[in-house]
Order: structure tokens, then C-alpha cells, then sequence
């Protein structure tokens, strides 16, 4: 059974609990901590997507578009379907002769309580475009528009844009295709299931590539990384961890959300790659273990983790505005 990483308590009882597991590896591939079992299978779910629009940088669809690094980071994003997100999109769209109609992501309801209130004050539905896989799905059929696919199945597990990010996959999480399993994620595009171990691997080759990678594909993340570090609004939005996170380390650090507890994290510094599951799928802890995991490693600076603290360890209310409790990471030392 994996450790408790988070516990919320009231009063003087534990209540309830989150268990997960932690994985860091260095340059080489190897773990310098951990909790639980990192050979785990698990979706990394939208932590995925940075990998994602490698195939649209390497066959030339991003220069010929003449997409803009804020346009890749919000393909790379889940963001909250704000106005910001929802225009860039939007852009993306209009470069490749497409619209919002063209999109198979599905809508959703914005992120941000006020943005949605907005919409039911106006009479309006919740749209595609405030998916926060829109400028995923922009990209994918930014690439299908200049290989001259059919766009309609873009998302087809045997189309050859997902043929080539399976294949991009396999290679930065080092692991055989044959060994991936595939599912259909929450905007119906296909993700891949693998040991949490690899999806630590993965992000330490965003930043340090095993010698194994190509020059082409090194190139790719290299514009990847770039496009998120200058542009982290694009890559979650407002009040959002990925964002503040990158934002207030100046780039350093890379991190990116996936759904069902998902964190992973890229530590440009030492060049380390960690990845977070929370077993239960809760959203929300896996942000605090990852604060206290940065804290822990003496990975942010006192002042860093001070302006990040809202995000570690809050305490617990009620209606009334009573404090009833508190909600902590725990068993990392």
C-alpha cells in the first residue's frame, strides 16, 4: 500500500487522507527519492501534452504556420478557458483555415467561478473553445491541415498523427510501444498508460535528453520548454499552480497538471524529473505534495516557497467562515 502523503485534519483527528507515490530521477536515470511504488501503472493523463506537439514541430507545421511560442504553450496547456486562452486558440484556428466547429475536445464549463457566471448571467453555453484541451486539439489538426490528413479523425487511435505521438511517447518515457496501454482520455483524444518511474524519466529528457533521443526531437522540446517557461499563463491560468510555480521560479522549474492527481515536474537546474500520483484522484493534493517535495529537496528558495505557501498547507472552513481544521503533506522526511 503507497504512503499517505496528505492529511486533512479537524480538530485534533486526522479525518481523511490522500495516499500516492513520488518519484525524482537525475540526469542518469536514477531515482533520488522516492515514496511509494514508482513502478505503478498509472495515465499521466494532460502531463502528457508537452510531448504531444513534438510531431507538429518536427514536420515543419510550426514554422510554416508561423506559430508563436504563446500559441505552443497553450497548445501545451490545460487552461481555464479565460478569455486570454479562448483568443489564442482561436488564432491557431484561423491560421490553418479552421474553427471551433472543427474541434472534437467537447465543451466544458470554464474554469474560473467567474467566468462561468458570466455566461449563465448572459444566456450562454459553456463552448469548445473554453476546453481546457482546446489548444491541444488546435494543434493536432494544425499537423493534419499540413500533412494533408483528413481532420475529421484526427483523434482516431489509428490515425497517423496519434501513430506518431505513440511513437514520440515511447521514446521520451523510454519505454517500448508494445508496453504502453492506450485509453481514451477526457477529451477523447488517445493517452497512454505507463510505470509512474517513466513519466519521471519522461520529464528529465524535456531538459536533459538520454543520449538515445534525436537532434530533431531535442530541438522540439527545447522550443517546448521555452514556449512554457514564457508563456506559463497559457500553460494553466489564473490562481493555478502550473503557472504561479513557473512564474515564480523564472522558468527553473517546469511543472504540468494531469487529471486524476497527476503532477510532474521538470527541475532545469540539476536536470531532475519528478512525477506525483494521488491513488485516489483527488485534484488539489497533488499540488501541495509537490510544494513540500520542492521544499524537502532544497529545490526553491525560502522567498519562492513563501509566495508558493498557499498552495502547500491552508487551513480548513466551514459555511460559517469557522477554521475547522487544516489540510497538510506529511511523510517526506
Amino acid at each position: 500500500m503507497n504512503p499517505i502523503l496528505v492529511e486533512l485534519h479537524r480538530g485534533e483527528v486526522n479525518e481523511s487522507f490522500h495516499r500516492g507515490v513520488v518519484c525524482v530521477v537525475n540526469a542518469s536515470n536514477e531515482i533520488e527519492f522516492s515514496r511509494g511504488d514508482v513502478k505503478q501503472i498509472c495515465y499521466p493523463r494532460s502531463a502528457m501534452k508537452l510531448f504531444q506537439h513534438i510531431p507538429l514541430i518536427v514536420s515543419g507545421a510550426f514554422e510554416q504556420f508561423q506559430f508563436t511560442l504563446q500559441e505552443l504553450a497553450v497548445m501545451c496547456g490545460s487552461h481555464n478557458g479565460e478569455q486570454m486562452h479562448m483568443e489564442v486558440v482561436d488564432a491557431i484556428l484561423k491560421k490553418i483555415g479552421l474553427s471551433e466547429s472543427n474541434l472534437k475536445c467537447g465543451a466544458q464549463a470554464p474554469t474560473l467561478k467567474a467566468d462561468l457566471h458570466q455566461l449563465i448571467k448572459n444566456d450562454l453555453k459553456p463552448r469548445q473553445l473554453h476546453n481546457n484541451c482546446s489548444g491541444k486539439h488546435a494543434g493536432f489538426l494544425a499537423y493534419c491541415i499540413f500533412k494533408g490528413l483528413n481532420s475529421k479523425d484526427y483523434i482516431a487511435d489509428d490515425s497517423e498523427l496519434q501513430k506518431e505521438i505513440k511513437k514520440v511517447v515511447s521514446v521520451f518515457y523510454e519505454i517500448s510501444e508494445d508496453e504502453l496501454k492506450c485509453g481514451l482520455d477526457g477529451c477523447s483524444a488517445p493517452t497512454f498508460a505507463m510505470p509512474i518511474v517513466n513519466q519521471a524519466i519522461a520529464y528529465k529528457n524535456l531538459i536533459s535528453p538520454s543520449a538515445h533521443i534525436s537532434e530533431e526531437y531535442k530541438k522540439a522540446v527545447e522550443i517546448i520548454v521555452k514556449a512554457c517557461a514564457q508563456y506559463p499563463e497559457m500553460l494553466a491560468g489564473t490562481n493555478r499552480y502550473c503557472t504561479d510555480l513557473i512564474k515564480i521560479t523564472k522558468g527553473r522549474i517546469i511543472g504540468k497538471t494531469g487529471a486524476d492527481g497527476v503532477y510532474c515536474i521538470a527541475d532545469t537546474k540539476n536536470n531532475w524529473g519528478i512525477s506525483i500520483k494521488i491513488d485516489d484522484g483527488k485534484m488539489g493534493p497533488q499540488y501541495q505534495v509537490a510544494q513540500e517535495l520542492l521544499g524537502h529537496l532544497d529545490l526553491m528558495s525560502p522567498e519562492e516557497q513563501k509566495q508558493l505557501e498557499p498552495y502547500h498547507e491552508f487551513e480548513l472552513s466551514n459555511f460559517s467562515g469557522n477554521i475547522v481544521g487544516k489540510s497538510v503533506a506529511v511523510n517526506f522526511e
